[in-house]
């Protein structure tokens, strides 16, 4: 199934299971190749342009981090012509200057997870796609132009240190993090962001900061009380950046995402099998014809 009007996925991190704003709403269940994503998809309008909403976790937060299918959630978004992907998700503060309720647009992430699928390539296809820069500046950019309009305060860079879960960080862990530099630690959005690269498709995080994670001694015992009570602020504010963000958001292909593959599929095309193919058409089939 396709539906090429919606341009712009939005996938929901922790609390945002409904995105208001939205009108001429229908709900979209698709099975892709990679299994089922991990709920329906909302397709319809946000500020007058055609979007389609992901829940990350399920409605209800039913499945945790490592139980997401990265791939058939990307892989649905492109099965309903997105071409740009703007995604939220709750996150721990690992420097006193990103404070909650804050939000971070990270342009780099770091990998502590363990064993996740993390590319739709293998069974005789192998790519290699660039991810010196794993979040699309240009729709960075629209997203940080957002928040200047909306009044909400979010920093342009830093690195997400994706952790695997689901239980948060030891005061040892949160410190080494520290030391290396990281900004602030999440579980979910570093698979989306290689997937959605090879996918061809724009990322963007919007990292939402509901508490300074273990290292700071106020919150050193944080707990999932404690952090929804701050999201529901986030899911607001969130609410708000993503209704002016895709108002904003540019048309048609104006940046290097829409071409990551073109250089990137080093396998003999002719030795493609073709079950591979077929499972990966959607994605690569421009470069194997």
């Amino acid at each position: 199934m396709s539906n090429p009007n919606a341009k712009i996925g939005i996938i929901g991190g922790s609390g945002l299971y409904n995105m208001p704003g939205f009108t001429e709403k229908n709900e979209v269940w698709l099975e892709t190749p990679f299994g089922s994503p991990s709920d329906s998809y909302i397709v319809g309008k946000l500020a007058g342009r055609d979007v389609a909403f992901l829940p990350r976790h399920g409605r209800g937060h039913r499945l945790s981090p490592s139980e997401l299918n990265y791939r058939a959630n990307i892989y649905g978004m492109k099965m309903l012509g997105v071409e740009r992907i703007i995604s939220l998700s709750a996150v721990g503060s690992l420097k006193e200057e990103h404070r909650p309720t804050e939000f971070v647009i990270a342009d780099q992430f770091f990998d502590r997870t363990v064993g996740r699928i993390s590319t739709f390539f293998g069974g005789g296809l192998v790519a290699h796609v660039s991810m010196a820069h794993p979040v699309c500046g240009v729709l960075a950019g629209v997203v940080k132009k957002a928040a200047g309009a909306t009044g909400i305060v979010a920093k342009v860079g830093g690195t997400y240190l994706c952790m695997e879960g689901p239980a948060f960080s030891t005061v040892a862990e949160s410190n080494v993090y520290r030391s290396w530099g990281m900004d602030v630690i999440g579980m979910t959005n570093l698979q989306e962001a290689k997937l959605a690269r090879e996918a061809e498709i724009c990322y963007t995080t919007v990292a939402m900061v509901t508490d300074y994670d273990c290292w700071h001694p106020a919150h050193d015992a944080v707990t999932v009380e404690q952090i929804i009570k701050v999201l529901h602020t986030n899911a607001d504010n969130a609410a708000k950046l993503v209704a002016a963000a895709v108002a904003g958001a540019p048309e048609g292909v104006i940046c290097k995402c829409h071409s990551a593959l073109k250089h990137s599929i080093i396998t003999d095309r002719t030795t493609v099998p073709a079950e591979t193919r077929a499972k990966l058409e959607l994605i690569v089939g421009k470069y194997l014809d």
